[in-house]
């Protein structure tokens, strides 16, 4: 069974453009690491520019796994550079009943 999760990246100042290609790069790289499941994943933009990834990890062994893969951190380096990880209840939209997201193509 896997982990379907919620992950939240606010972009840094000047990083708009920078995060979207990190975000881009980021299931490919795990997929081809073998650490999700072929579940489609998600991205949207929230009204300030945040943007919000859905995906499955494949177990919470995967989880650790990609902590040691050298391909997973260097992409979490651009992420590190482009962003900060915020909680979703961080976000205005999440405060309404059924929050809404503007779509981000990730192909």
């Amino acid at each position: 069974m896997g982990i379907i999760v919620i992950a939240c990246f606010k972009p840094k100042e000047g990083k708009n453009e920078l995060l979207l290609e990190a975000v881009r790069e980021h299931l490919p790289v795990l997929r081809k690491e073998g650490l999700i499941t072929d579940r489609e994943g998600y991205a949207m933009r929230s009204k300030d520019g945040s943007i919000i990834e859905v995906f499955e990890w494949k177990s919470e062994e995967a989880i650790d796994k990609a902590h040691k893969s050298e391909a997973v951190l260097n992409l979490w380096k651009k992420f590190e550079e482009a962003c900060e990880y915020i909680p979703i209840e961080n976000l205005e939209e999440a405060k309404k009943l059924f929050p809404g997201f503007e779509p981000v193509n990730t192909k």
